[in-house]
């Protein structure tokens, strides 16, 4: 391999291990994003059943006062 072939493959190398840094931070991202999205998903969630819960706790009340 001539001096200006180990350049271009030195060069690729280091390109294609950026490229693969790169692919990797952004999946991290993409990952930690999706994360954020299912924490949403759960805070809404909770705030739902919470819901559903004080208010079957009122009805229960109303019932237990009917008799």
């Amino acid at each position: 391999m001539s001096h200006s072939q180990q350049d271009e493959q030195q060069k690729l190398e280091a390109y294609l291990e950026a490229k693969a840094k790169e692919e990797q931070e952004n999946q991290q991202q993409q990952e930690s994003e999706s994360l954020s999205e299912y924490e949403a998903c759960v805070l809404r969630e909770s705030a739902r059943v919470k819901e559903l819960i004080a208010e079957a706790q009122r009805k229960g009340r109303e019932l237990s006062e009917d008799r």
